[in-house]
């Protein structure tokens, strides 16, 4: 995952392109259909025909598809060890599931409760680093249980056709987590929320006009509460 170190070094900087993105663009996910499921997509660096296997499960309407790339055993000549990510490794481990030797995939239910708001957004790239926020308002009684875990990743987001890829994708190209916790930790003048902000490094060799953000949150039972994923809108004169 993104490490603090990487947001204290780029945050400077990550100002600019925040401040930026709010005079040429909005990217958020303000406006956007709330995701009913999350479906996630592993794929083995080994595997060299998984990418463009035909059976690739499809997001199906307000399924909110991610695409991790787990490295493989042969290192650096696995056909797709440029885009995979020890993100993707720690994914796995988070779900208590198998690293698949080829591919594998998951859908999760995105149960959500009434009065939970969430919202991801982005700035503009800027020497190697994008600034990125993720922010509940949860009801009352969810604020009060604990530790949620929010998970934000930064996606490249490729159409169908992409390198044979029979699917659209948003392949996984940053990520972190961060632990949030109930009420017992508020100061009387907070305010029953959580946000996170943070400047994300660029991989190499992304396209940045595709880069979005998507996030989720997790109870304590690992069950996804909520879902959303940024676009970039033109702000209207």
């Amino acid at each position: 995952m993104a490490s603090s170190s990487g947001f204290f070094a780029g945050f400077a900087l990550a100002l600019l392109p925040w401040q930026s993105a709010s005079a040429q663009a909005v990217c958020a996910s303000d406006g956007q259909p709330q995701p009913v499921r999350l479906l996630e997509r592993f794929i083995n660096a080994d595997c060299a025909g998984c990418w463009t296997d035909a059976g690739t499960p499809k997001a199906a309407r307000r399924e909110l598809a991610l695409d991790w790339v787990l490295p493989g055993g042969k290192g650096n000549d696995a056909p797709f060890s440029a885009v995979a990510t020890r993100d993707a490794a720690q994914r796995i481990e988070a779900l208590q599931t198998k690293k698949p030797d080829e591919a594998s995939s998951r859908r999760s239910a995105v149960r959500r409760l009434p009065g939970e708001r969430l919202r991801v957004a982005h700035g503009l790239p800027v020497t190697g680093y994008i600034a990125a926020s993720i922010a509940l308002t949860p009801s009352p009684s969810a604020a009060q249980t604990g530790p949620w875990t929010a998970w934000l990743a930064l996606v490249e987001s490729l159409p169908v056709g992409t390198e044979g890829s029979p699917v659209a994708r948003n392949l996984v190209r940053n990520s972190f987590k961060v632990n949030w916790y109930g009420r017992e930790q508020l100061q009387k003048s907070e305010r029953m929320g959580f946000v996170e902000q943070r400047s994300m490094g660029l991989p190499e060799g992304a396209d940045t006009s595709r880069l979005r953000v998507v996030g989720w949150i997790e109870d304590e039972q690992g069950r996804v509460r909520a879902a959303a994923a940024s676009s970039c809108l033109p702000v209207k004169p």
